[in-house]
């Protein structure tokens, strides 16, 4: 079994910051790219930002210059700074992993359980 626990959402103001966190816990044996996706109600699931395990990122057009991925390998989680943040950037985070599981050697996409961004102006 392995789980994503994200932490961190809530509700800021127009300009404000937040911090999400996401960890990997259970059957963890490597992990591959990390990532964080966000959507909104009758959207889809859009890319925010990812990061490979070297520390190379890719970020949505939407967000650079304002949000950050970083992740610590040896606590296996991953973290998105988020700045200048602004109400269209209200949405529900998921994290996920590319994920090995240590017991099966399976190698699979994992997603947290989602945390609310909410940004008032």
């Amino acid at each position: 079994q392995v789980q994503l626990v994200e932490s961190g959402g809530g509700l800021v103001q127009l300009g404000g910051s937040l911090r999400l966190s996401c960890a990997a816990s259970g059957r963890v044996r490597s992990i591959y790219d990390m990532g964080w996706y966000r959507q909104t109600p009758g959207k889809q699931r859009d890319l925010v930002a990812a990061i490979t395990p070297g520390g190379s990122t890719n970020y949505a057009d939407s967000v650079k210059g304002r949000f950050t991925i970083s992740r610590d390998n040896a606590e296996n989680t991953v973290y998105l700074q988020m700045n200048s943040l602004k109400p269209e950037d209200t949405a529900v985070y998921y994290c996920n992993a590319d994920i090995v599981n240590v017991f099966s050697s399976s190698r699979r996409i994992y997603w947290g359980q989602g945390t609310q961004v909410t940004v008032s102006s």
